[in-house]
């Protein structure tokens, strides 16, 4: 067997190698929520230290090289963010909105085992997966244009299996079109049945980092009648690591906590042993920007894909976006256009997401690159 695993190349080079070619496609990065425009380097001796936030963010475990306190502190922003019950939320930091819709979900299915969860037809791939490993009935319901979930069709079905626990997985911002459910809807359609059980879980990974400083403000926190949320970290604000915040109302999450002895106290989470870097840098950028950062952060994204709607459609490319939306949603490039800036693409439609890294100029240069290529077909042709 051959120790050499870099095939004659010095440890510099390969690395070198790597660094360049991430500079380049970071460049080129238009079509997935990320934001690239941070700067950690005060963090950097931090790296020195094996950091596990094992177990409950809110208890000492035995293990003590853990950043609990910074978890604490950036749970409670968010806590305040989604007007989270004072004194009556819960949650911890994940390794993504994937882990955070599964905690959800978990914690749904916990308290409702006789339930049945509903979800669009437009929610990230990932819902289904989860849906799986929990082993939890489910029913796909339409999607409107706009990416929100068909009321109507969502207060039918209900009705129909009114017998069963209704679980609604909301989406705050659809992976394609950035569609928000409106959970004032929603909760008129369980007032409508006199449904009093319910759960309503949100999936707001993206529009999480800003839905409340939107104006107008659109119904989608825990004063709206969520029982539990998803945002993900490194999105909107942007981390060099996947993480995100789940939060859920303390009482639910209570019924399920067990004791381990092993750790000295409760595991509520889903992981066990838990990344204590991805604390530092939320806590660390939320230190840093403080809310008028973070409105100014929106704001300036909001106004990159205003432009962007109004570039698309000048250069005479379909395109649209929700009201108050940072995605922009125009006719599919050729796949060469795809490739080379990113793109998520589905069906007939590409998108692009406003991120706080997102210039006008590479706005423009997009739209250039897709002009040139449809005239090169049109002359081929």
């Amino acid at each position: 067997m051959n120790d050499n695993l870099m095939d004659g190349q010095s440890i510099e080079a390969r690395l070198d190698a790597l660094k360049n070619e991430l500079d380049t496609f970071m460049e080129e990065s238009m079509g997935y929520p990320v934001a690239f425009d941070f700067d950690y380097q005060q963090l950097a001796p931090f790296l020195d230290y094996s950091l596990n936030n094992i177990g409950d963010p809110f208890l000492s475990p035995t293990y003590r090289l853990h950043t609990h306190e910074f978890e604490r502190e950036v749970l409670g922003y968010y806590a305040e963010l989604t007007r989270a019950p004072k004194d009556q939320w819960w949650g911890y930091i994940t390794n993504g909105g994937t882990e955070g819709n599964l905690y959800g979900l978990y914690l749904a299915r916990e308290l409702h085992p006789n339930c049945i969860v509903y979800f669009s037809q437009d929610s990230h791939y990932s819902v289904a997966k989860n849906l799986n490993f929990l082993g939890m009935r489910n029913i796909m319901i339409r999607a409107l244009p706009s990416g929100e979930i068909d009321y109507d069709d969502l207060g039918e079905t209900i009705r129909i299996r009114r017998d069963a626990t209704p679980v609604i997985f909301a989406n705050i911002g659809t992976t394609m079109k950035e569609g928000r459910d409106d959970l004032d809807r929603i909760n008129r359609i369980f007032k409508k049945l006199a449904l009093e059980k319910h759960y309503i879980h949100c999936d707001a990974a993206l529009c999480g980092g800003y839905a409340a400083f939107l104006e107008p403000r659109q119904p989608w926190d825990f004063a709206d009648g969520a029982d539990s949320i998803s945002i993900s970290g490194h999105k909107f604000i942007g981390a060099p690591i996947p993480c995100g915040v789940v939060l859920a109302n303390k009482s639910n999450v209570d019924r399920i906590a067990h004791a381990i002895a092993y750790i000295g106290g409760r595991d509520t989470t889903i992981s066990g042993s838990r990344n204590g870097f991805t604390p530092l840098l939320l806590w660390y950028a939320l230190r840093k920007l403080g809310k008028s950062g973070l409105k100014k952060r929106l704001k300036s994204c909001l106004d990159t894909a205003s432009y962007a709607e109004r570039s698309f459609k000048k250069a005479g490319i379909m395109a649209w976006r929700n009201p108050n939306a940072l995605t922009v949603v125009f006719a599919r490039p050729h796949q060469e256009i795809i490739s080379k800036w990113q793109l998520a693409t589905e069906g007939d439609s590409s998108h692009i997401i406003c991120m706080p890294h997102i210039s006008k100029q590479q706005v423009d240069t997009l739209i250039a690159d897709i002009c040139a290529s449809q005239a090169r077909r049109q002359a081929g042709a």
